[in-house]
């Protein structure tokens, strides 16, 4: 059973083309937030998607951001004998940096997207469990531009290890020519606080409904 329609997609998109690539084999799709990179079973090969492209929904705030730094984990293994196989997959989840919550947000992915993800993926598992030409890796372009930089600190691939996003060259010169004591507030800014979220907007507005209260209140006493 499908836990969201972005899951669903994925298998959708896998099952239909993997029944064109192998037709006589039996794949399975498992989505396995537990999967961790280079922790391999006997027999399983790894394909690791570094630069998938991303939209993020923060349920706290409804603040939602792009990103083309989304990070995929794959496990693979065929049973050669049985004709079967399986992959397990796990989307690596990032942080809203404008509230500050701890939790957790998951992506979701055009459907665009993910079939050429489904077409790398499949590009490895020729290669890997069938030692197959599986042809040209796809390279994949946001369809819309990050909403922020990426930081690796609310990145749970790069908190977990994954070397996956390399500033560019002229970052890190403007990054090594100011850096400074002054840069550390900046970098902390995101882990606050947005005052314009949604829950800071209605408590300001119930604030002014407060004071207006009080205020024709204080008016109509006065006139008694």
């Amino acid at each position: 059973m499908c836990t969201s329609l972005t899951t669903c997609e994925w298998k959708k998109v896998f099952y239909e083309k993997m029944e064109v690539a192998k037709p006589a084999d039996s794949w399975e799709l498992i989505i396995d937030p537990t999967l961790k990179p280079s922790e391999l079973a006997p027999g399983w090969k790894q394909y690791l998607e570094q630069h998938a492209s991303g939209r993020f929904h923060c349920a706290w705030c409804w603040h939602t951001w792009q990103s083309a730094h989304v990070v995929i984990l794959f496990h693979m293994h065929l049973d050669r004998a049985q004709r079967a196989g399986s992959v397990r997959m796990r989307v690596f989840k990032q942080l809203c940096y404008e509230c500050g919550t701890a939790r957790l947000d998951e992506s979701s992915m055009l459907e665009e997207n993910i079939e050429g993800l489904v077409d790398n993926l499949i590009t490895s598992l020729r290669e890997q469990c069938y030692d197959e030409d599986g042809g040209q890796y796809r390279i994949h372009v946001a369809s819309r531009p990050d909403s922020w930089p990426h930081r690796p600190e609310f990145c749970e691939a790069c908190q977990e290890g994954i070397v996956h996003w390399k500033p560019s060259q002229k970052l890190l010169e403007d990054e090594t020519t100011t850096f400074s004591d002054a840069s550390k507030p900046t970098a902390q800014a995101g882990l606050g606080y947005n005052f314009f979220s949604l829950r800071w907007c209605l408590f300001w507005a119930s604030l002014c409904l407060l004071i207006i209260y009080l205020q024709f209140a204080f008016r109509s006493s006065a006139f008694l």
